[in-house]
């Protein structure tokens, strides 16, 4: 039986992220959004949030470790606020579930890692998450030429 999940995975440019992760085995749908933000009137839409994109997966087929694993490949996962050229706290990078099993395996992931006192990815309940503009969706399947800091080479990974 399919049971299908969310998680959010923040990887600087949504663009990049979402393209690689739309491809990936197990992966039954992407949307590009912001994640863990708070905003007011003043200070605009998307204050505080984080760039990413929410991947439903099918347990049977992905697990989170899995994709966490994908996510490390296609980030500098020792890097604060950065991803490529992009710079600021929008493209910090982070892992964002409303399931804590979710952020227990991610946790372990890292903790199982080497260079784990390194590592500058947020691990973090999902507070709220907000859909981005059809302009913003699959953008790199619209436009493959817009600017992204994931190498083809992996974004042409899981394409064929």
């Amino acid at each position: 039986m399919a049971i299908h999940q969310d998680i959010m995975l923040a990887g600087g440019c949504l663009w990049g992220v979402q393209e690689f992760f739309r491809h990936v085995p197990g992966v039954i749908a992407t949307e590009a959004g912001r994640a863990n933000g708070q905003s007011s009137r003043t200070e605009g839409p998307y204050d505080g949030y984080a760039e990413c994109v929410r991947v439903r997966f099918d347990t049977a087929q992905q697990s989170v470790a899995g994709l966490v694993a994908e996510l490390f490949e296609i980030i500098d996962p020792y890097s604060l606020n950065r991803q490529g050229e992009d710079v600021g706290e929008k493209y910090r990078t982070g892992i964002y579930s409303r399931h804590p099993e979710h952020l227990q395996q991610a946790l372990a992931f890292i903790d199982a890692r080497a260079d784990r006192e390194r590592i500058c990815v947020e691990v973090l309940p999902l507070s709220n998450f907000v859909r981005s503009d059809a302009e913003h969706q699959d953008r790199l399947t619209r436009c493959p030429d817009d600017y992204c800091h994931i190498s083809d080479e992996l974004l042409q990974k899981y394409r064929r």
